[in-house]
């Protein structure tokens, strides 16, 4: 979109008579310096993403892109490597992102924003969701009749100074949970709502940053589904059924140079989740989807484990 803008006024220069040309070239410029572009790239060594690793607890590599305007209107990607265990057949999430930010001038240092997110799985879905070891191979599948892992989200929240909070919705199943999944029902409706603080430090660029969020899942595993004649790939060791939970977040993150370079950045954080009957190593969100295992015993990780994260990136 920001090519095409670009490409617009430069078309619209050479239509414009000789006698206008200096005066559209300096509208063309004032238009340019009103977007902002940046790129990102880093390594984390688990990604997390509210509070559930999403790399099968292992280290993950990152990068993003922004583009941002002066009225406040923004739009982006994001991608990171995951873990085929969570997301069968799929090594790659990418994160597709529009929305607005503002400011309400009646009280200094308040904001607000709101926006839309796609978190897609390139080569994924519950269609590919095999058994451990099951005498075929690993090749019988579980929810043949599965969607993709697809998820969209609404969000709008609220900031003063350096506290944020902000609550999201899906707009269709979360990560594909349905009937033919193995749910109750439809998962439309889940919420996730979240308060976060960035609190500067004495120390030039320290901060202290905090994070406590909620999810809601509207629906939970069906202990009555059925499919490959007597499989009941909706059940966990621990009988929990609901994968909500309370995660939290605490830690640091520092800002600094490299050869007088800016744009760096490294963070140490301590996360986790308060759910381990559905997401540990006894849980149906622990398991591997991908036919990892022995025996009768699928692969497990417990993937709210209580972890210290550390992360290191720079903004370009």
């Amino acid at each position: 979109m920001y090519k095409s803008l670009i490409s617009l006024a430069v078309l619209g220069t050479l239509a414009t008579p000789t006698v206008f040309a200096a005066e559209a070239a300096k509208t063309e410029m004032k238009e340019e310096s009103n977007w902002s572009l940046t790129t990102n790239m880093g390594v984390v060594s688990d990604y997390r993403a509210r509070g559930v690793s999403q790399s099968w607890r292992k280290e993950a590599i990152q990068a993003g892109i922004d583009l941002t305007h002066s009225s406040g209107f923004y739009l982006g990607a994001f991608g990171s490597s995951i873990s085929p265990n969570t997301f069968p057949k799929a090594n790659v999430e990418l994160d597709l992102y529009a929305g607005y930010n503002g400011e309400i001038k009646a009280v200094e240092g308040l904001g607000y924003t709101a926006g839309v997110i796609g978190y897609f799985y390139p080569n994924g879905s519950w269609e590919k969701y095999t058994l451990s070891n099951d005498g075929t191979g690993g090749a019988l599948r579980q929810t043949p009749k599965g969607g993709r892992w697809d998820t969209y989200e609404a969000n709008a929240g609220i900031s003063y100074k350096w506290v944020s909070a902000k609550g999201s919705v899906t707009l269709g199943d979360w990560y594909g949970a349905e009937r033919d999944t193995g749910w109750t029902k439809s998962t439309r409706g889940t919420t996730y709502l979240e308060l976060n603080a960035a609190i500067p430090t004495p120390l030039d660029g320290l901060t202290l940053i905090g994070h406590v969020g909620r999810l809601d899942v509207n629906g939970e595993l069906n202990p009555d589904f059925v499919t490959n004649g007597n499989q009941l790939p909706s059940g966990s060791l621990s009988g929990s059924r609901r994968p909500d939970y309370t995660d939290y977040k605490v830690g640091l993150s520092y800002a600094f140079k490299v050869l007088n370079t800016d744009g760096w950045n490294a963070g140490l954080y301590y996360i986790g989740n308060n759910n381990d009957n559905y997401w540990g190593t006894r849980g149906y969100g622990g398991t591997s989807f991908n036919g990892a295992g022995s025996g009768n015993a699928a692969e497990s990780r417990n993937l709210n484990k209580d972890a210290a994260v550390f992360t290191l990136g720079r903004t370009f």
